[in-house]
């Protein structure tokens, strides 16, 4: 029935949705973020469909990937979760659509840059800046580009949501949209409209029953992964503790049995040289029982270590 609530465009099946079926709105996202490049005129998404084993895949992210007129690739994803190893996972995943580009016999010219666009639901820097883009270039001159064979754009939406929302330009709307797509009032003041075209695509998407199925398998496996992780990171820590406090009982144990053999052969013999005291300190258990059964019936401290024991 019409009137549905809206789904989420940051569910990563959502956002695939809206913008692989609707290439123009892609291209005005990739302009939008791209914004001092010339603008994409044509664009064709090479991956537009979404396989069933997909959706119930907890730990991947549904990008799009598509090629403009000129031939440079583009990885678009929307992250909503902070993954250990991000960083890395990103640049291979560019750094692979790079070298698929050349067959046999092609030449190196014939490489176009692979551009990636990463929608963050979370503040991956502490910095104050939303917007970054990043290549390769010299460290300590950075208006010295080796290449432009590998970009990546990265749009922390949390904090481009509290600097950029006002500002009035199409990725600003596209930011507020994002962030605030439930809210009315916001949403009648955007002005972009391929915006606005993206929210009535939203509304369309949210009233028909097999999308909001298939949202909420997508969001079940979700569910399912982040539940998984904190469940493993509590035996993790549990089995942590559970390590520790053998290691702790066994340490304490070793101790005590240094210390008690440590008295008899005072007793006994006065004294320790420091080379003895040493190697009666690094002891393991074993050879511990193995000296304390000696010095019941040694007359000499060698006879307890050994003959290599002490010198002189």
């Amino acid at each position: 029935m019409p009137g549905q609530p809206l789904l989420d465009p940051k569910l990563d099946v959502i956002f695939k949705r809206l913008f692989a079926e609707a290439p123009d709105l892609l291209a005005n996202l990739i302009n939008a973020v791209r914004s001092n490049e010339p603008p994409i005129v044509e664009l064709q998404v090479l991956n537009p469909q979404i396989a069933p084993e997909e959706l119930t895949d907890k730990f991947i992210v549904l990008d799009i990937l598509a090629r403009d007129g000129n031939g440079q690739l583009f990885n678009i994803e929307m992250q909503t979760r902070n993954h250990a190893g991000w960083p890395s996972r990103s640049l291979y995943y560019l750094a692979r659509n790079l070298g698929r580009q050349l067959q046999a016999g092609d030449g190196y010219q014939q490489v176009q840059p692979v551009i990636g666009i990463h929608l963050m639901d979370f503040d991956l820097f502490e910095e104050e800046q939303a917007c970054w883009a990043f290549e390769l270039r010299d460290r300590q001159r950075p208006q010295i580009r080796l290449d432009r064979s590998l970009q990546l754009h990265l749009i922390e939406l949390p904090k481009a949501d509290r600097l950029h929302s006002q500002g009035g330009s199409t990725l600003a709307d596209w930011i507020l949209y994002l962030k605030h797509w439930q809210e009315v009032v916001l949403m009648q003041s955007i002005e972009s409209p391929a915006v606005k075209k993206a929210h009535a695509r939203l509304q369309a998407l949210s009233d028909d029953d097999e999308a909001r199925r298939l949202a909420f398998v997508r969001e079940r496996a979700l569910h399912d992964e982040v539940t998984e992780k904190a469940e493993a990171e509590a035996r993790g820590r549990l089995a942590g503790k559970v390590e520790g406090k053998i290691e702790g009982k066994i340490e304490g144990k070793i101790e005590g049995r240094t210390d008690t053999l440590r008295r008899q052969l005072q007793l006994k013999f006065g004294a320790l040289p420091d080379a003895l005291e040493q190697r009666l300190q690094s002891a393991d258990e074993a050879t511990l029982t193995t000296w304390s059964e000696r010095v019941l019936f040694a007359e000499r401290l060698q006879q307890v270590f050994g003959a290599d024991g002490i010198k002189g």
